[in-house]
């Protein structure tokens, strides 16, 4: 049996990233790795501007409050004003550059205006309320690195310094496809023990969570000739196979064999919980070319549980990011449980004390303790959690 470890080593050793990339509006870039840095050609902000509504001057000329100044120009947004006299103020808005001569601004809230006189009854010091040229971005610097996964800040981020368009690694290809002679979908009347297919709506809104272009091929038969045939057709026009269902020993379960018919699997029992059963291989499509293969196992959680920790990771790296694993956090235990042989992934979310506390149903069948939930703590082989420890908490905002 592998550890947690050795099956994401495995995994990410066999992500091969794309090299295709492919140009877009940075309007529509979140989401997408980054193929090419992007480098500013200007400082940001371009000048010296208040970031605060009120009247530009020079400190010199307010030696005390009450101090009267004329009020010489009015700078809005969007426009630039004169060299500033000595004894006068500038009226102007959050965002305006700074007039040459100026060296602060004294918010509105501290002034009093009579017709074109402004009593500043504050004494200013110099920089107050000024933000200055480049320093926030400056020319030449790099502001987002190849393999970034971009945000919505990243896409601010690009915009702000005039970036039209970004240059990224093209979507992974991933077919999707479920296997049961159980299972039924949303909308089906159920027959005498069948049960509606979550896994194949869950599994698609991740993997296009996760920036995948999918290929939904549906619920496979359980029978190996159906299961090798699925497989053909989805290597012939996917970079990934995603399975859920038919991982497990079972008889009816012909996943396992149908991949080592049509390409090769690297492993097969993984020491987590839940999600011990997971399938890594390969199908051949010809040419000397295979697509990926990852089986999860069919219990809700369990592949809810084994695609956040193991093939996003997979997913984000075969797409060209640099960062693929998910940055924890310490938080307190406000519960007690027993530890495991296994390393357990339970699900947990944070009380208003700030501390954690478990789903009471840890069970593999209860998806509901992923809603419920927001994160998952990370358990060691063997770790009992006593109240007040510190435990490894894995946010979802870090997993999705």
């Amino acid at each position: 049996m592998l550890t947690f470890e050795e099956a994401l080593a495995r995994l990410l050793a066999g992500a091969s990233p794309v090299h295709e990339t492919e140009t877009v509006a940075t309007q529509a870039a979140a989401g997408r790795i980054l193929a090419q840095g992007v480098r500013s050609t200007i400082d940001v902000p371009p000048l010296d501007n208040t970031s605060m509504d009120g009247y530009a001057l020079r400190c010199a000329d307010v030696p005390l409050a009450g101090t009267p100044l004329q009020v010489a120009q009015r700078i809005a947004a969007g426009s630039v004003g004169h060299l500033l006299a000595p004894g006068t103020a500038a009226r102007i808005f959050t965002g305006a550059p700074l007039p040459a001569g100026a060296d602060a601004v004294v918010m509105q809230e501290l002034c009093a205006v009579a017709g074109d006189t402004v009593t500043v009854n504050h004494v200013p010091h110099s920089g107050e309320w000024i933000r200055r040229r480049g320093e926030d971005i400056a020319a030449g610097a790099e502001v987002l690195a190849a393999g970034t996964r971009l945000s919505a800040a990243h896409v601010g981020v690009a915009a702000s310094v005039g970036a039209a368009s970004l240059t990224v690694f093209r979507r992974l290809r991933v077919a999707l496809f479920s296997t049961g002679d159980e299972l039924a979908m949303p909308g089906e009347a159920l027959k005498p023990g069948g049960i509606y297919n979550s896994n194949r709506y869950t599994l698609r809104a991740l993997l296009e969570g996760a920036g995948c272009v999918v290929e939904d091929c549906g619920i496979v038969p359980d029978r190996r000739d159906a299961t090798r045939e699925a497989l053909r057709r989805a290597a012939a026009g996917n970079d990934l196979i995603l399975t859920s269902g038919g991982v497990s020993v079972g008889e009816e379960d012909h996943v396992k064999p149908a991949v080592e018919a049509e390409g090769s699997l690297d492993l097969w029992k993984i020491a987590i919980k839940p999600g011990k059963p997971l399938a890594f291989g390969t199908v051949r499509r010809g040419a000397g070319s295979a697509a990926a293969f990852i089986g999860l196992p069919g219990n809700p959680v369990s592949s809810f549980v084994t695609f956040l920790m193991l093939v996003r990771p997979f997913i984000l790296k075969a797409q060209g990011a640099s960062a693929v694993t998910p940055r924890a956090q310490a938080l307190r235990a406000d519960f007690a449980c027993k530890g495991d042989p296994r390393r357990e992934f339970l699900r947990a979310r944070i009380n208003d004390a700030g501390g954690l506390e478990l789903f009471a149903n840890q069970s593999s069948g209860v998806l509901t303790s992923c809603t419920w939930a927001d994160g998952l703590i990370d358990n060691p082989p063997g770790q009992a959690v006593a109240r007040g420890d510190m435990v490894r908490f894995l946010p979802f905002s870090e997993l999705l």
